[in-house]
């Protein structure tokens, strides 16, 4: 019997590739209007700055998503000011963001019909804790959560074995009783099952299945979630 369902953020609970495009725009304009740094002089530094963040810091840390970090390093590349530009970018990209965000369609509603079956939720995530907290309160999921683990908090990165651990502990039961949901085959589905969790992939834009490459259970929706069936393929697994 599922007792947990535990969420990713990214790219499951919203659409994270258009978000991170727009913020990314954001901050390209401010940069062209405000720091004298030209369209053909951001992308490659920003992949410039990412990878002297991960030579640093290692790529098992919760800091190489910190966006103040990445666009400071970014300046500092090019010889611009740090203040206070670092600081306005990473408002701008993060403001961007949030502003438009909304839930993916069925997400609230099935996190509804969770707690009424009375089963706890849990968010299992890569990233720094305030900005997760943030994008819950704009989601408007936060209510429904019992616990979050970040990777900043677990001082290790999905899908280190480490991370679940810390999930299962907080969860409260056995990871035969928890269901991960998530858009990462790696970190949100192949390592939960090697952690003895249930999982299921969320893949609104891929076709999985065509090449043979997995068996892993899958939707493209959380409206998915609220036929009958749902619960009873899990208990018969």
């Amino acid at each position: 019997m599922i007792k947990t369902v535990i969420f990713d953020i990214d790219g499951t609970m919203y659409d994270y590739t258009t978000g991170n495009r727009r913020g990314l725009e954001a901050v390209k304009d401010y940069c062209l209007n405000h720091a004298g740094i030209t369209g053909e002089m951001f992308m490659p530094a920003m992949a410039k700055a990412g990878k002297r963040l991960e030579e640093r810091l290692g790529k098992d840390n919760a800091a190489i998503h910190n966006r103040l970090l990445r666009y400071q390093c970014m300046l500092e590349l090019l010889d611009k000011p740090v203040f206070p530009h670092a600081l306005a970018m990473s408002d701008s990209y993060w403001g961007t963001l949030l502003e438009g965000m909304s839930p993916q369609p069925g997400l609230l509603e099935f996190m509804e019909d969770v707690k009424r079956r009375g089963k706890g939720i849990g968010v299992a995530t890569n990233m720094t804790a305030y900005m997760q907290y943030k994008k819950l309160e704009k989601l408007g999921a936060a209510s429904y959560m019992d616990w979050l683990v970040t990777s900043e908090e677990a001082g290790t990165e999905k899908p280190s074995p480490g991370f679940y651990e810390i999930c299962l502990e907080k969860a409260g039961c056995r990871a035969s009783e928890c269901l991960f949901i998530g858009d990462s085959l790696n970190g949100d589905v192949q390592a939960p099952k090697e952690s003895g969790m249930h999982a299921l992939w969320y893949c609104p834009a891929e076709t999985p299945g065509e090449n043979g490459t997995h068996s892993h259970r899958f939707i493209r929706s959380f409206e998915e979630c609220m036929e009958e069936t749902f619960w009873k393929n899990f208990e018969e697994e």
